[in-house]
């Protein structure tokens, strides 16, 4: 029989505030969602408001001060907070009614006034960032449908080639097969199949095929004199070629190793992928949200967040709750946004200081890196930094993640500047990525005719004081995308 019973437990758990869980979500963002959110909460929230050029002070030196100061008196206010909150209490639905009602009653005079509560975004010179100027480059989709549009078609016909042109992937394929393509038009599969060749003699070569084979014959069929060998070969040895069976090519098409190497450079020469170099930049465009820059002998470090808007907490609604009588449910609304906008520009705060004390931290273990090149990269892990600037792991790996910044030897994301160590035969250490920048290298300079294997790498690197194992090789070969021996070998 089941009996009803209390009891008195104790335990310990962590409850994270709601200015931690935002100060969280925007450290790991990157710049462009970050301006998105900003421009979001500026719609949302009616005390947030948008300061023009003009008005907003540009100074990034000033600007990265201020960050560092109201983030410092966030930290602090926490920790006070979090200390003055008791390990137990007797009654905690009356205190936390008490807490409730103290929150309610706001000393608006200084609330509104305060100066802490704005951002202004840090505009590096024009020096500092260098961008290029780039042309337009139409989509893939505006480059067919440009030639759609100069061929003698029916409505129906049209419909049916903007349909394929839209079902295209970034790589230039089909999609769906022509059977799903009738389906879906309610027409017949063989004129989905006749606007479908049109389509494919279009510009890029190769366009709207249905596979791998398809797209390099309709690029050899739309040159003036393909190699007949070419043709065969990918018609009758597709695995063959796929592979570098050489030899049995030759065998089976009773041609010789030399006709079959020009076969090989013929098919060479064509496009796997029609569909690259159509696309739209924006999507593909990095902005460097730092910006490391050499100052006579020494490394300075700032913050591009020029795109994001300056803002502030509006003061006009100031006279509005000053004077008496506002209603209970509006001072609550009022009380929950004011609350609301505090949080998000302290954080915005939080979080550029916290990305600028780590680009420094990296700045300083790297500096052989910055002064001389991608040759000097040291070692280091996520847990160096974490233990430079006193922050958690989790942290570090939040602000490293999908940030860039420009350099002297190119724009390059943070995660590039962490690596596991090795240590080499002279007892130094060494950065893993500078192992596998000279495992490139000896791949590219290897005989074609005769690639090394990787054991015969692994041996080169252990006469160079870098003693791997055969399996070590094979990993980064392949977190290199570099093909096994078989497959690199030429004739």
């Amino acid at each position: 029989m089941q009996t009803l019973r209390q009891e008195l437990r104790q335990r310990q758990e962590q409850i994270l505030q709601p200015q931690q869980i935002l100060r969280s979500e925007l450290i790991q963002l990157p710049l462009l969602q970050l301006e998105l959110r900003v421009r979001a909460e500026l719609m949302e929230n009616p005390f947030l408001e948008e300061i023009s050029e003009d008005e907003a002070v540009v100074d990034k030196d000033s600007s990265e001060l201020e960050s560092e100061k109201s983030a410092a008196a966030t930290e602090e206010a926490e920790e006070t907070e979090e200390a003055a909150v008791p390990a137990s209490a007797p009654d905690e639905p009356a205190m936390a009614e008490a807490q409730a009602a103290k929150e309610q009653e706001i000393d608006w005079d200084n609330f509104l006034t305060d100066d802490q509560y704005y951002y202004r975004a840090s505009r590096p010179s024009p020096e500092e960032l260098v961008e290029t100027p780039r042309a337009i480059v139409p989509t893939l989709s505006e480059h067919l449908e440009e030639q759609l549009r100069l061929q003698r078609l029916t409505d129906e016909e049209y419909q049916i080639g903007e349909f394929i042109i839209g079902s295209l992937s970034n790589d230039g394929y089909l999609t769906l097969s022509v059977e799903e393509f009738a389906r879906e038009l309610k027409m017949t599969p063989e004129a989905v199949e006749r606007i479908l060749k049109v389509v494919q003699a279009f510009d890029p070569p190769g366009i709207a095929a249905r596979n791998l084979t398809e797209c390099l014959l309709l690029q050899l069929q739309q040159r003036e004199m393909p190699t007949p060998n070419a043709v065969r070969i990918l018609t009758e040895c597709f695995d063959s070629f796929v592979n570098k069976r050489y030899e049995i090519i030759a065998r089976k098409l009773g041609i010789s190793l030399e006709e079959v190497k020009e076969a090989f450079e013929e098919i060479r020469k064509c496009n796997p992928r029609p569909g690259e170099g159509y696309f739209d930049e924006k999507q593909n465009y990095i902005i460097p949200e730092l910006v490391v820059s050499r100052v006579e002998d020494e490394f300075a470090v700032y913050l591009n967040d020029g795109n994001i808007p300056n803002f502030y907490i509006n003061t006009a609604y100031k006279d509005m709750f000053l004077k008496g009588g506002t209603d209970k449910k509006v001072k609550e609304f009022v009380t929950r946004k004011l609350e609301s906008a505090r949080w998000f520009i302290n954080a915005i705060h939080q979080r550029r200081a916290t990305i600028l004390r780590t680009m420094r931290a990296i700045v300083k273990r790297q500096e052989d890196f910055f002064r001389k090149g991608k040759e000097y990269l040291k070692p280091m892990i996520l847990q160096d930094i974490a233990e430079d600037i006193g922050m958690d792991i989790s942290t570090i790996s939040r602000v490293t993640s999908g940030k860039y910044v420009q350099t002297d030897w190119g724009v390059l994301e943070l995660k590039f500047f962490f690596s596991e160590r090795m240590e080499t035969s002279s007892g130094d250490d060494v950065s893993t990525k500078v192992i596998k920048d000279r495992l490139k290298e000896i791949i590219a300079g290897e005989d074609k005719s005769d690639p090394l294997s990787d054991q015969a790498i692994a041996d080169i690197l252990a006469k160079e004081g870098f003693p791997i194992a055969r399996r070590t090789v094979q990993k980064y070969r392949e977190q290199l995308r570099v093909t096994v021996k078989r497959l690199r070998r030429e004739i």
